[in-house]
């Protein structure tokens, strides 16, 4: 049976290109389609990889304004040739599920999402679109050409696998669509308890404008409230950073970290207080690697995390996004008491072994 896997666009390395390596531990001879390919960008994870990628990567720049060029991304993930596999799986929140296979073809796409920005937050992104201004008035119209190219790419899928039940329930309304519930992995074998003292709150993240970091920058420099005495570390980086910090000017308790390598991440997660996880995800890797460290979370109370975070035993949740809320949860949080060897082994539920066997016997079934 010959296997091929597709992906969006390896530029980064987050969850997806996560379930992607696992994908590619379980079929190692599996080629990888992509739209582009950074291998610095994604920390050589990928470079003994047999990779095929589109024209857009020999556009100049491509790499940096790849994002403003979503009306040839359609056409670039349809010129890929996969006439001559048995089996294709797409990795997809946007593109990957477009491509255009045989009838003999299985495409099983394992969906991170249907795109926000096209569906269930459009008019939340078009307020994030960092364009020109005489660009603005066009992008409803491309955001609808869009749609309509993503609905149809929806029905060219055999088999849709959801990464949580939120995407389930996201998959049958945008694409009419069932779909059965896979985890992403996590590597739990990285991420260890610690016997050294929790010093800190901790934040892991790329700073965009929808994971709400400013919330947390806001409730951390309050005066009138002694979280200004807790210390809050920031790991991550992103187009918000220089905002961040200028927000978080004058206090002395915030520190950004920038990037951190992958080695000595499981070092701030088993030191921390606990993981503040402000936004609503699809499904959320770090809180579960936080968990797998021992560390509670401290979770808004919505997307994925509602399917990983038991209340009150492996973390506790705040209902609106304000600094207001999330100090009042902090304040709950301060008072309570959490056993770190059985927050673990609830997070061992979700680790990469377990992915990597439930896909493996999906493709065995469907495939």
């Amino acid at each position: 049976m010959r296997i091929a896997i597709v992906h969006d666009y390896l530029t980064q390395f987050g969850g997806a290109e996560r379930v992607l390596m696992a994908l590619s531990e379980i079929f190692p001879e599996a080629p990888i389609f992509t739209l582009l390919y950074n291998e610095h960008l994604t920390g050589h994870v990928f470079k003994d990889k047999q990779i095929h990628t589109s024209f857009l990567q020999k556009l100049p720049w491509s790499h940096k304004i790849f994002r403003f060029l979503p009306w040839l991304m359609p056409l670039a993930i349809e010129q890929f040739d996969l006439a001559s596999f048995d089996v294709v799986i797409s990795i997809s929140t946007s593109y990957a599920k477009g491509i255009l296979t045989k009838p003999y073809t299985r495409h099983i796409s394992y969906c991170s999402t249907p795109p926000r920005y096209l569906w269930h937050e459009t008019h939340e992104s078009l307020d994030e679109f960092a364009v020109p201004d005489f660009v603005k008035p066009f992008i409803p119209m491309i955001l609808s050409y869009l749609r309509v190219w993503d609905f149809d790419a929806s029905s060219r899928v055999d088999d849709f696998i959801a990464n949580s039940e939120n995407v389930k329930q996201r998959i049958k309304k945008y694409y009419n669509r069932d779909s059965f519930v896979i985890h992403p992995p996590v590597e739990a074998e990285k991420f260890v308890l610690s016997s050294e003292p929790r010093e800190y709150f901790l934040m892991v993240g790329r700073m965009v404008p929808y994971k709400r970091f400013d919330i947390v920058v806001q409730a951390f420099q309050a005066p009138s409230f002694k979280l200004q005495d807790s210390k809050l570390l920031i790991i991550g980086d992103g187009p918000e950073r220089q905002y961040l910090k200028r927000l978080a000017s004058g206090s002395r308790n915030i520190h950004f970290l920038g990037l951190v390598s992958d080695s000595k991440l499981p070092q701030y997660y088993a030191r921390a207080k606990a993981v503040i996880f402000p936004q609503e995800e699809d499904f959320g890797i770090v809180p579960l690697e936080a968990m797998a460290s021992g560390t509670p979370v401290i979770a808004y109370r919505a997307g994925g995390v509602l399917e990983t975070v038991i209340e009150d035993k492996t973390g506790l949740f705040f209902d609106d996004q304000t600094p207001e809320s999330l100090k009042n949860a902090i304040i709950k949080f301060e008072s309570m008491k959490f056993d770190p060897e059985q927050i673990r082994l609830h997070a061992l539920k979700w680790d990469k072994s377990i992915f990597q066997t439930k896909i493996k016997k999906y493709i065995e079934i469907w495939g």
